[in-house]
């Protein structure tokens, strides 16, 4: 075990009605241990923190980063001037919960979501025919997940009118009828290229986010490879 200086700004720090706290977390702990922790503390601000920013020592840090012995942990909302617009991204063992999902990346503007989501096919019909009977999915999670914020950069790049997106994966064994990936966009207006949005982000997931899948069939199984090799520019 290790301890921290946890450090609150603006909405936390009336939460927990006090500016700063001395935490004791386990050595291996992420800055998304911390919070699944101090929400724990206090459930009311569960909320607050999930939206959190957190530094570690004065830099701005992420969900898998691990957080020194003795650091310095501050959070706080978006500084005062602008605001960034939602995302979320994760790699879960979870269930994909799409009311959840779509209530962290709608604003009081949205007038339109998009949302992508791929099943556990049981029967496949077309190419080669053939039943599943599950899927095991596995990822590296932390670069599974910096992709994911690469590819919500290269949707807002594109399509600057989005205001929000979910990019989510699950992994372990899915059943047939299981949600495996979810792709989320919201936006004012369903002409603001929020269909083709989603669309890309799907695409580009298979394309550069490491998640592989083997499936397991009445004649065995086998691990399923894709065919795109990432470039430089990926």
């Amino acid at each position: 075990m290790k301890h921290v200086e946890v450090l609150f700004f603006a909405t936390l720090k009336e939460r927990f009605g006090k500016n700063r706290i001395r935490l004791q977390i386990a050595d291996e702990s992420t800055v998304g241990d911390l919070k699944t922790q101090l929400s724990m503390l206090n459930p009311g601000a569960a909320e607050t923190i999930t939206r959190a920013l957190v530094s570690v020592n004065q830099e701005y840090a992420f969900n898998d980063e691990h957080i020194p012995p003795d650091a310095e942990v501050a959070l706080f909302p978006p500084v005062s001037g602008g605001s960034l617009p939602p995302t979320f991204v994760a790699v879960t063992q979870n269930s994909i919960d799409l009311n959840d999902l779509l209530a962290k990346i709608t604003l009081p503007t949205t007038g339109a979501a998009c949302v992508f989501t791929g099943m556990v096919r049981g029967v496949t019909a077309r190419d080669n025919p053939h039943q599943t009977i599950y899927l095991e999915y596995e990822a590296y999670t932390p670069m599974a997940e910096a992709k994911m914020r690469q590819v919500v950069e290269e949707i807002r790049l594109r399509w600057p009118e989005v205001e929000g997106i979910a990019v989510v994966q699950r992994v372990g064994r899915l059943d047939p009828m299981t949600p495996t990936v979810l792709i989320g966009c919201t936006a004012a207006h369903r002409d603001t290229g929020v269909f083709e949005a989603a669309r890309y982000g799907i695409d580009r997931l298979k394309e550069i986010v490491p998640v592989w899948k083997k499936e397991v069939s009445p004649s065995g199984e086998e691990w399923v490879e894709g065919e795109y090799i990432p470039t430089q520019e990926d």
